[in-house]
């Protein structure tokens, strides 16, 4: 795991809570129009269906809930910078738990009101420092809800990549907050100030070892927008590919983050 020295920037709890709330309505109502058709198409996870992702959705948000009921551990041992690091171990566990759960609930429907009405109740009735014993690591509530963010957003881009014309939206608390920590989390993993990352109109991090720059315009600029961003971070989109579509704009001579890039799987 890199390290992660940097100290993460803060989110508002209740704008947080507001826009992992906000972000599951949006999915819960576009999957209720889909049809049997749309829902056993492909996505671009492996062997999942539409199905299969629209049943890991509900387990993304249900983890809150659940950890919620958990006994509280007795301290943190995972930052939020930490945290994109520390899901590829648990992925191989993820896919056969979200297999099991879409077929164990055929009516998605119901799912996702259930889910929707436990992580409504429990957050209302929990306090943002409480810690939670994820199964990545202990981290609080404040924190781990802004990876939900990330699970949101980013699963939302697969429905929309799935299903052509599905066209959900994305909150724009939600999609700010992840592509904020992804930011971050590759300033964590390449410290240093020779290069410039710039997301408009959401993030401007300072990376990569090297010379750093005190005034005027950086020598390395990386800029794209925020879905570019997170699909690069994800490894929804490769570099090359996104230099070649001229999604990023990459000048300097340390302004190539193939190499660094994704950041988690």
């Amino acid at each position: 795991m890199p390290p992660a020295k940097k100290r993460a920037r803060t989110y508002d709890p209740a704008k947080i809570r507001t826009a992992v709330l906000t972000q599951f309505g949006h999915v819960r109502r576009a999957v209720g129009t889909l049809t049997d058709e749309q829902l056993a198409r492909p996505t671009r996870l492996g062997d999942w269906t539409v199905r299969d992702l629209a049943a890991h959705i509900t387990m993304a948000v249900e983890t809150v809930s659940r950890n919620i009921e958990r006994d509280e551990p007795a301290k943190a041992g995972l930052t939020l910078l930490e945290w994109p690091f520390a899901t590829a171990a648990r992925a191989e566990g993820i896919s056969e738990d979200t297999l099991a759960l879409a077929g164990a609930h055929p009516d998605l429907d119901a799912l996702y009101a259930r889910t929707e009405e436990r992580v409504t109740r429990k957050l209302a009735e929990t306090p943002a420092d409480r810690l939670l014993g994820t199964r990545t690591g202990a981290m609080t509530l404040a924190d781990y809800l802004v990876t939900r963010t990330v699970e949101l957003v980013v699963h939302t881009d697969d429905l929309n990549d799935a299903v052509p014309g599905l066209d959900i939206p994305c909150d724009r608390q939600a999609l700010a907050a992840c592509t904020r920590l992804l930011a971050d989390a590759l300033a964590a993993k390449a410290p240093g100030g020779s290069t410039e990352v710039r997301i408009p109109p959401y993030a401007v991090v300072q990376c990569v070892e090297g010379p750093r720059h005190t005034r005027g315009t950086p020598p390395n600029v990386v800029e794209t927008d925020p879905l570019t961003w997170i699909r690069l971070a994800t490894g929804r989109l490769t570099w090359a590919d996104a230099v070649e579509d001229a999604k990023v704009s990459a000048s300097g001579e340390r302004a190539d983050l193939g190499g660094l890039l994704p950041l988690m799987g």
